[in-house]
């Protein structure tokens, strides 16, 4: 079976086939700004190997209560991805003119959607729930949702494999770290938590993303400051983290600089290591324990000195570092000290093949 995958970024669709051994065939990146795709680079991109395919599988961000596992898409669904806009409205209509066009090219071919939520749909109310008026969260479904979930889902599947180690009650803190992170713990293969919520606002320090923040603070702003809705939000989503700190999102020139001794990067990564470390050690203890912890995402699986600099300071969660293998530049691979109790690893991010894995269930249940 031949897999086109499809995945809708910030400004660009990246296009990927895959074999049946799961090997890529054929990639394409088309720029694809204020969530539009171009049709004719969409159908000059489409060469012969990519109509080739057997199926599209599409990242859907959002996939609300209802999808809480990949689906083929008719029409009664379609309708339902759109009326989820409202929980991503800047993720969700990116995803779904990506869906349109694709299947408007290649209309015979069947097309499955795999949701950045469903992976979270395992929490328990305890982990899911605010603490907000229940007519709040009846009304309007407030919840913690979780996001970056085809990512952590690949973690889940592709750790016991690569460390030949039984997935039953195996313990995996797994760090999605890039322009935005999120970490996850999983046991026995489920999300237990996350550090994302109703939004993919909550957490970490991100690239241009605030994190978590103190809601008051938010109030305080819309109260006593001339800011208006549009402009916090703005500011919270493309403004903020490591751009706010350091003056870049970039984490390379961050670490660069801050090695360099520049104050603004030294607190820049500063800032971002303490909340990384926090949010490692809470997703611990939401698993009771640490087997593997997994970097994985562009600043995961590049930035030594981010994952050095997070092991640091967490030798009491039988955390350690091998510095040589650290440096070492590519591939799935371990990078713990060999005598820590528990292992470190790094992992490439491979969501295409995380969609093409579902993709091939959805179709086996389907017959």
């Amino acid at each position: 079976m031949r897999i086109l995958t499809v995945n809708a970024g910030s400004s660009s669709v990246k296009l990927s086939l895959l074999g049946d051994l799961d090997e890529t065939l054929a990639e394409r990146e088309l720029d694809a700004p204020k969530a539009r795709v171009d049709d004719t680079e969409l159908d000059n991109a489409l060469d012969s190997a990519m109509r080739s395919a057997d199926v599209v599988t599409h990242r859907i961000v959002h996939g609300g209560q209802q999808f809480r596992q990949a689906i083929l898409v008719d029409p009664t669904v379609r309708g339902e991805l759109q009326n989820l806009c409202d929980l991503a409205p800047l993720h969700q209509p990116k995803s779904l003119a990506a869906l349109d066009a694709v299947s408007s090219a290649l209309p015979r071919l069947p097309a499955v959607a795999c949701f950045d939520t469903a992976f979270h749909s395992t929490l328990a109310p305890a982990v899911s729930t605010y603490a907000l008026p229940a007519a709040w969260r009846g009304r309007w479904g407030l919840r913690r949702y979780g996001f970056h979930g085809l990512s952590h889902g690949w973690v889940a599947h592709r750790t016991p494999r690569l460390l030949e180690l039984s997935p039953r009650d195996l313990r995996i803190v797994s760090c999605h770290l890039g322009a935005g992170a999120s970490l996850c713990a999983i046991r026995d293969g489920k999300s237990v938590d996350t550090t994302m919520g109703f939004t993919p606002l909550e957490g970490l320090v991100m690239a241009t993303r605030s994190g978590t923040v103190d809601p008051g603070m938010l109030l305080w702003l819309l109260e006593r400051e001339a800011i208006s809705e549009a402009e916090l939000a703005d500011a919270l989503e493309h403004e903020s983290g490591l751009l706010g700190l350091a003056g870049t999102g970039d984490m390379r020139l961050i670490v660069e600089h801050a090695e360099g001794g520049e104050a603004a990067a030294i607190l820049g990564l500063g800032v971002y290591l303490h909340r990384l470390r926090a949010g490692i050690a809470a997703m611990v203890a939401a698993v009771g324990g640490l087997d593997v912890l997994v970097f994985t995402g562009g600043v995961g699986e590049h930035a030594a000195a981010v994952r050095s600099g997070a092991i640091d300071g967490l030798g009491f969660l039988g955390l350690g570092i091998d510095p040589e293998a650290n440096r070492r530049p590519d591939g799935d691979r371990e990078v713990g000290d060999p005598r820590a109790p528990a292992r470190t690893v790094v992992i490439r991010a491979r969501e295409d093949l995380e969609m093409a894995r579902q993709a091939r269930a959805v179709l086996g249940a389907a017959g």
